[in-house]
């Protein structure tokens, strides 16, 4: 769940009121996805006059900010002067922070509906630059409070009731109190930001628009690109041998970068190494999950489960082989479907009518929230040239709507991704209406089960309403494949972040190969390459270079454990479980009013630092292969 450009939100939150920031996290998601030569059609492009009526507007509100922005200045020193003059002082901030995040979140739609116009880049820029100096604006806020101390702060809190809207922000600074510096260190922070999330931007640049990206010609004769999408698309192709040639073409390409994308790599991390260091964390995994209160434990047993869980991974496996007829299974032989059937075509049209019925075991309340977006131009749907790859939510205009990216390609995946991303919208939702702007932003930690149930849903709702055999096959691969992509990859690719960032904490030089090394060595224990159970060729273990998430730093772990929280939620949902139903709407609609383990732990008694908290994932897991196997 995060936004275009996270690293600048990263380091705002060091420096800045923690949640009001955080409204900049609602909700990304990266799935990748082929690109045709459909044109989106007009009703499914989204309406960014809801945010501001025409650049113009947004050109005005950019002049108006700036102005907010430096008389932001006047109200330092006064902090502890009044409970009265708290309030003023944090209600300002918030409405100008409200305004900043509007103002991003135009340039950034604008820009991803087209990557390649150059004026879009330059209005985004201009936005991201705004967020650089409202952190150094503010970077007085956090010493400020942590000077006047919680005592005569708790008084401030009694005498202003309307300060409640700030308490939880107001006391996880003061939490945060022995890793905030002096306000010259933190004003110097705030203006290294942009520099420290220069990989991030590197990275997008080159894969999304400076990479020359190779074309092929498939075995019917059809001629690919294999950029980032079409790979995506093509990887999954039935005939064996254009897999391996999509493979072996699309990572040759990356290999040919290895070395920058190496050094662009280890500049990410050594970048969280320092803010780690400065702030006075233990290491980079706690100062990472110390902004959302996540105890490491939760990361250390996430790993520590999938990896006892790998002999349920290599069933899998095996079982893939045998529905293939593969003897000698290898990486590319990942992606295609388990059997081949003509499900239909799952048009937008359809994808919203299935959706819908899918979805009700979560009753009238949310149906009518889905129901009422789906009506609206809030989502731009269909792959366009130089359209953003991939799918996301951003909700982080409070006062208006979410807005919903896809590259909807007609398909049972697409559909998937569209209830992925309507979860996420319907999160929102019911975070904003439920909260104030102060503490309506959620984290990703619960963003991604709002989002990964649905799917979850869907899958069963598909495999019931099946009619055939293959057909429920198909649905039942498509859900492992589920399970493989978001539990079992995206833990392995947790254990190479966390191996990495330990790496470069011992002093030892990241480069290119010794990343492609370390990242081999995980792939091939995964997928039980020295087990015999799947074959990972050593030209593929380039695909680190390949993988986005790396520069969101220790955020893919929460794909998996949000994946088990939803299988947890999902198996009492579908078992006519009221009561837990209405703990995870509840789970929602807390949006970000306290740290995302205690929502969870508060509202449904979901622990997640428990081993026990991944049993129903593994439960299903072993359920779909079951049930396959009774098909079979």
């Amino acid at each position: 769940m995060l936004c275009s450009d996270p690293k600048s939100q990263i380091y705002a939150e060091h420096v800045l009121i923690r949640s009001l920031i955080k409204l900049l996290s609602i909700s990304l998601s990266l799935f990748t996805f082929g690109i045709s030569n459909a044109q989106s059609p007009p009703q499914y492009e989204w309406d960014l006059s809801d945010i501001y009526p025409d650049r113009g507007s947004w050109q005005s509100a950019m002049a108006e900010i700036s102005s907010s922005i430096e008389n932001l200045v006047e109200f330092k020193g006064t902090l502890g002067d009044s409970s009265q003059a708290m309030l003023s002082a944090l209600s300002v901030y918030s409405n100008v922070n409200k305004e900043v995040a509007r103002a991003y979140v135009y340039t950034s739609l604008e820009r991803d509906a087209d990557q390649r116009e150059p004026e879009a880049q330059a209005r985004f820029g201009l936005s991201r630059q705004m967020f650089s100096n409202l952190s150094e604006a503010v970077s007085w806020i956090n010493p400020e409070i942590l000077a006047i101390g919680e005592n005569r702060i708790n008084q401030f809190l009694i005498a202003e009731p309307a300060l409640a809207d700030f308490e939880f922000i107001i006391r996880d600074i003061l939490r945060q109190e022995p890793h905030t510096l002096d306000e010259s260190t933190e004003t110097i922070l705030a203006q290294a930001g942009m520099v420290l999330s220069s990989p991030s931007q590197i990275y997008q640049n080159y894969a999304n628009a400076d990479i020359p990206w190779p074309t092929i010609t498939l075995s019917e004769g059809n001629e690919v690109t294999l950029n980032q999408s079409g790979y995506s698309l093509w990887r999954a192709t039935p005939n064996r041998d254009d897999r391996k040639l999509v493979f072996d073409t699309f990572w040759k390409t990356w290999e040919q970068y290895a070395d920058g994308m190496g050094a662009t790599l280890a500049s990410e991390v050594q970048s969280n190494l320092f803010s780690a260091r400065v702030r006075n964390h233990d290491g980079v995994l706690a100062n990472n999950l110390f902004d959302d209160g996540l105890p490491p434990s939760i990361y250390t047993q996430l790993v520590a489960q999938v990896n006892s869980a790998l002999p349920t991974f290599h069933r899998y496996l095996n079982l893939r082989g045998r529905m293939l007829d593969i003897e000698d299974l290898r990486y590319y032989d990942i992606y295609p479907a388990l059997v081949d059937v003509d499900t239909g075509v799952f048009d937008l049209d359809r994808s919203k009518e299935i959706t819908f019925e899918a979805l009700r075991p979560f009753g009238e309340e949310y149906l009518s929230l889905l129901e009422y977006g789906l009506a609206q131009d809030w989502m731009h749907s269909h792959p366009q040239p130089g359209k953003r790859s991939g799918a996301y939510m951003n909700g982080s205009v409070y006062d208006v709507h979410p807005y919903v990216l896809l590259n909807h390609n007609d398909d049972y995946e697409s559909m998937s991704t569209f209830a992925h991303e309507w979860g996420h919208a319907v999160h929102s939702l019911l975070a904003n209406a439920n909260n104030p702007y102060e503490t309506a932003g959620y984290s990703t930690f619960t963003a991604e089960m709002a989002s990964t149930i649905n799917e979850i849903l869907l899958q069963e709702y598909m495999i019931a309403t099946a009619n055939t055999d293959e057909e429920r096959l198909f649905y039942l691969g498509g859900a492992l494949e589920q399970i493989r992509g978001t539990l079992f990859r995206q833990t392995m690719f947790a254990e190479f972040e966390l191996a990495i960032h330990e790496a470069a904490e011992q002093g030892e030089p990241l480069t290119g190969p010794r990343l492609t090394e370390i990242y081999g060595d995980l792939l091939k224990r995964y997928h039980g390459h020295d087990l015999g159970v799947l074959t990972v060729d050593d030209a593929y273990t380039i695909e680190w270079a390949f993988i986005p998430h790396f520069y969101r730093d220790f955020y893919v772990f929460q794909y998996a454990t949000s994946i088990s929280g939803a299988a947890w939620f999902a198996e009492q949902f579908l078992a006519g479980d009221e009561e837990v139903r209405d703990s995870f709407i509840r789970v929602l609609s807390a949006g970000g009013s306290d740290y995302p383990h205690n929502i969870l732990l508060k509202e449904a008694g979901l622990d997640m630092t428990q081993a026990e908290a991944y049993e129903p994932i593994m439960r299903r897991m072993n359920s779909l292969m079951d049930r396959i196997e009774a098909l079979l």
